[in-house]
């Protein structure tokens, strides 16, 4: 063994044995050979010498690549040498006398690298230089089963590597294609033909595995050579002859139905193409699917008569002929059933086909009314498929109902699954309701009556039909309950199945009655059963904590949506929902599946929304309220008696009781408006209040618990909501207490507060914010970085996305402040110290960061403050140094060179808004400043970016003479464009 040899095995090895550094020096001096001028002489006389597998394949691999990159650089003679020594190779030959090495002796991953190398020497000199290499091959293959095979080989690395489309191709590529294919057709293929027939019938009983290397090549090359040399007689003939003889093996047979289905699927014009598909006598085949359900075989014969009906169908669709229609349609009534039986007793991979094929289907009969009795029978039987295939496998159930890992995957999977069926059902329910409606209300009915723990999986099936079912109903035939729902949806209601215990019937069944919601409010003396179901052990009191809280969400929908119509039941709801409510107004009743969760909240949701309506007479909204109320408040006051001196591993219990308590107050409160609160029952609007003060106190007993700030901070957002100003007496003891130590997440969350304040009562929450700015302005000016933030690797981490958040929010807050009239706020005394380091921001943010929508809101915040804080061009200065200010840093900046920038893309929409304000602005600045301002921009600004003269005399004149903001705008683009143009790298756009 020489020195490449041994470099060869060594960087070949995977064991670790090998030192790594060893290793690298094997792989350097193999690299090194591999650059040698003489590379392709070593590689063929290995290849005729070494019985190494891994120098063989070394060898093969670096012929592949050197022909690639190196190929037109060599002459005649060392082309004439590889081509004669790659074919004698492939060929079984020797290259001389002392060629004692045969590499088709070899494994198969030798022989198809080979057949590569093989390829690479075709693309390159097939038809021009090397016109007999298909040929000089098939006169070699009577040396028999090596040959032959190597010859597949050759043939399907072609097609991988050339010729088929099934992988992305260049236009160079597609032309070296069209090439070997036009020249294959002239010259050689149907000698190719003729020898696949030859060695299919010669060795179809000793070397099956022969014939579907074969077969697979012939798969391949139907779709693009003359379709007579396979669809005649004795070719077809023989194929389905090893399809349909039980004797040979499996894989043989699906190989062949995999050629047959080829031939189906080849593209042609209509007329023949049916005329074809009628010759191929596809009923033979009818058979086979029923030999064995999961046979390679049965999944080999779906895929070719899911093919065969596809191709059927778009010949349908494209024949505008009586005849061409009268064919199709025998044709696909021939097949149908057989497709149909695939899909509901076969364990097969073509599933997805079959729904597309059926859907297709399904489409071309929508035309057709009325339907045929045997298009009925297709469309009955197509329904018998969806129902069979949304089953879910028995072997689950378990998994499914406990919802562990297995079940997870096996319902996400179902999920995706399902999508493609219930499109289907859809389908057919538009092409045909009757009958859609009456199969489902037969497998209801069927469910009703069967055994539930025997048939979970039926029913759930069932319950999902009559789910998705619903999709396709108008509202108008909802509410009114057409057809054979006025049947469906009460037998729904009053069933309670056996099974109910179990998750995925007891859900479906929930979400079914949901979607039929519409019909109830039509047909509302089936509210008492909704409430029922609802109610009892199917919803809220399931055993089931998935189910129960499920329940809860969809009880609060429901009530939404019936919501007057349930005034005479509310004290029957209260009273079936009392266990529920105590699990809230006792202390520690909080398990630790609930801790943390919102499942609770639905609820209180609900009955808030029944007992806020104005259809309540005060007297009993005061009693339910109080009922609800009080006993949280005393929870919460109980919770915080004596807290600083608490065990400290009770603390997180109590923390999480307090969380669940804000929640369910909080979600109670969204039934009630701001008018029945303050206007018409001010009492309730006091029992807000008199809560507010409790819930308050949390911020004083727990001043660091964030989700705790957070839950009152939301309760506030609330009281805001309802209470109205009625609220502001108890905001600064909030305020104060919510900014005090807050981190930057919860300062971005006291900011929204803010914003929700001002937007709701403008001017009305002066003082307030005069009171809270110059902290807030402290805190957020300390926090947030004077530069940019850091960018690049490691620079994504939670704090980092947190302050980047309060920023996005800080710049939020000083817009809505500005345009809510409150830019005085800016000027009070304690708020003076910031208003440098503000504009400063601002400006900033305006030319440079990275979110277009914040860059717009900076540059409106300084059309806003320009028109409070400037009277007139030559009036007295309201705030000092502003306007110099305005014009020579925000102008020149702003409004010239961050436009200058290549980054600012005008053919981005929120970058032309942005563009937009940016000229706006410009039209503020010189109604307020004047000549000041166009002799600062025009003679400053325009002339450091190298502005003509022209173009500054015509922006003066545009700005001068009042031109719209339309034409401003198209004429300060078409300036900035020609600047861009212009620009010699004197000045330096950021």
């Amino acid at each position: 063994m020489d020195d490449l040899e041994k470099a060869i095995l060594i960087s070949f090895d995977e064991s670790g044995a090998v030192d790594s550094a060893l290793k690298a020096q094997a792989v350097g001096y193999c690299q090194q050979i591999k650059e040698t001028p003489s590379i392709c002489s070593i590689c063929i006389e290995r290849l005729c010498f070494s019985k190494l597998v891994q120098v063989q394949f070394w060898c093969l691999q670096c012929l592949h690549e050197v022909l690639r990159v190196r190929y037109s650089s060599m002459g005649p003679e060392e082309k004439s040498f590889i081509r004669k020594s790659v074919f004698s190779l492939a060929c079984y030959e020797s290259i001389d006398d002392k060629n004692l090495v045969r590499v088709l002796d070899g494994p198969a991953f030798i022989k198809n690298k080979l057949a590569q190398v093989m390829v690479t020497l075709i693309c390159f000199e097939y038809p021009m230089i090397w016109p007999s290499v298909f040929v000089d091959f098939l006169s070699n293959l009577s040396k028999g089963v090596v040959v032959i095979d190597m010859f597949c080989r050759v043939l399907n690395a072609l097609d991988e590597e050339v010729i088929s489309l099934d992988y992305p191709r260049s236009q160079e590529e597609v032309a070296i294609a069209g090439q070997i294919k036009d020249a294959m057709r002239q010259q050689c293929i149907s000698q190719v033909v003729r020898a696949w027939y030859d060695i299919l019938l010669m060795y179809r009983n000793s070397d099956p595995d022969l014939c579907c290397s074969v077969l697979d090549s012939m798969r391949r090359y139907v779709s693009w050579i003359d379709i007579g040399l396979i669809a005649n007689d004795a070719f077809v003939g023989l194929l389905f002859e090893l399809m349909l003889v039980s004797g040979f093996p499996d894989q043989l047979r699906g190989a062949a139905a995999g050629c047959i289905h080829a031939v189906a699927a080849k593209r042609m014009d209509p007329k023949a193409k049916l005329t074809l598909l009628q010759s191929l006598q596809i009923r033979k085949v009818f058979g086979l699917v029923a030999e064995d359900n999961d046979s390679e075989l049965v999944s080999s014969v779906s895929s070719l008569l899911t093919g065969y009906s596809t191709e059927v169908l778009e010949c349908s669709k494209r024949l505008n002929s009586e005849d061409g229609k009268a064919v199709s349609t025998e044709l696909l009534n021939e097949v149908l059933p057989s497709v149909f039986y695939v899909m509901q007793n076969c364990e097969i991979d073509e599933t997805f086909s079959i729904v597309q094929f059926l859907s297709g289907y399904v489409g071309t009969l929508k035309s057709l009314a009325p339907l045929t009795e045997t298009q009925s029978l297709h469309v009955g039987q197509i329904l018998d498929v969806i129902r069979s295939q949304i089953r879910f496998d028995p072997a689950y159930r378990n998994n499914l109902d406990m919802l562990d890992k297995t079940g997870k995957e096996e319902e996400d999977r179902m999920a995706e699954f399902r999508k493609d069926l219930f499109v289907l059902l859809r389908s057919v329910g538009r092409v045909a309701p009757d009958a859609t409606q009456l199969f489902i209300r037969n497998s209801l009915a069927s469910a009703v009556a069967s055994n539930g723990d025997v048939n979970v999986e039926e029913i759930e099936a069932a319950l999902s039909l009559l789910y998705a079912f619903g999709e396709s109903l108008s509202d108008e035939t909802m509410k009114t309950g057409n057809g054979l729902l006025g049947e469906l949806i009460p037998m729904l209601l009053s069933t309670k199945f056996p099974c109910h215990n179990n998750r995925l019937v007891a859900l479906i069944y929930l979400e079914t009655v949901t979607r039929y919601m519409k019909f109830f409010q039509e047909n509302t003396q089936y509210i008492p059963l909704v409430l029922s179901a609802f109610l009892d052990e199917r919803g809220i009191h399931h055993p089931n904590r998935n189910v129960s809280r499920r329940a809860s969400y969809l009880f609060m929908r429901i009530v939404k949506l019936l919501k007057a119509k349930l005034v005479p039941y509310i004290e029957t709801i209260l009273q079936s929902l009392q266990d529920t409510v105590a699990q809230f107004t006792t202390i520690y009743a909080v398990s630790k599946e609930l801790s943390g969760c919102e499942d609770g909240s639905h609820i209180f949701e609900a009955i808030g929304l029944l007992i806020g309506m104005e259809d309540v007479p005060l007297e009993k909204q005061s009693e339910y309220l109080t009922a609800l109320l009080t006993p949280l408040c005393q929870q919460v006051e109980a919770l915080l008696l004596n807290a600083k001196a608490q065990n400290p591993e009770e603390s997180p219990a109590k923390i999480t009781n307090i969380q669940q308590i804000i929640m369910a107050i909080n979600a109670l409160s969204k039934g009630f408006s701001e008018r029945l609160v303050t206007a018409s029952r001010p009492a309730i609007g006091l029992m807000f209040k008199q809560t507010l003060d409790v819930l308050l106190r949390i911020l004083i007993i727990y001043p660091k618990i964030e989700p705790l700030r957070c839950k009152v901070t939301s309760f506030i957002h609330r009281m805001v909501d309802i209470l109205g100003s009625s609220v502001f007496p108890y905001l600064p003891k909030a305020l104060e207490q919510l900014l005090a130590e807050s981190e930057p997440k919860e300062l971005a969350g006291f900011l929204l507060l803010l914003n929700q304040l001002i937007c709701k009562f403008n001017t009305g929450v002066q003082d307030i914010l005069e009171e809270v700015y110059p902290a807030i302005a402290s805190r957020v000016f300390n926090i947030l970085p004077r530069d940019a933030f850091p960018t690049g690797p490691g620079s994504n981490t939670e704090e980092i996305r947190e302050l980047q958040e309060l920023q996005r929010t800080f710049y939020t807050f000083l817009h809505v402040i500005a345009t809510h009239d409150l830019s005085s706020v800016f000027l009070s005394s304690k708020s003076r110290a910031y208003l440098d380091p503000m504009m400063q921001l601002i400006v900033h943010a305006s030319c440079n960061h990275k979110d277009i929508l914040v860059r717009k809101a900076c540059v409106q915040i300084f059309i806003r403050l320009i028109k409070d804080w400037c009277v007139s061009p030559y009036g007295e200065e309201k705030v000092p140094g502003f306007r110099s200010f305005v014009m020579e840093a925000f102008a020149t900046n702003c409004c010239l060179y961050s436009v200058l920038d290549k980054s600012f893309e005008f053919r981005d929409a929120n970058t032309l808004v942005l563009f937009g304000e940016i000229v706006l602005v410009q039209k503020v600045m010189f109604e307020k400043f004047g000549n000041d301002f166009l002799v600062h921009f025009v003679s400053k600004s325009l002339q450091s970016a190298h502005c003509p003269q022209d173009l500054a005399e015509q922006y003066c004149q545009k700005l001068q003479q009042g031109s719209d903001i339309k034409a401003l705008k198209s004429f300060y683009q078409s300036l900035i464009e020609n600047l861009r143009r212009q620009q010699n790298g004197s000045l330096v756009f950021r």
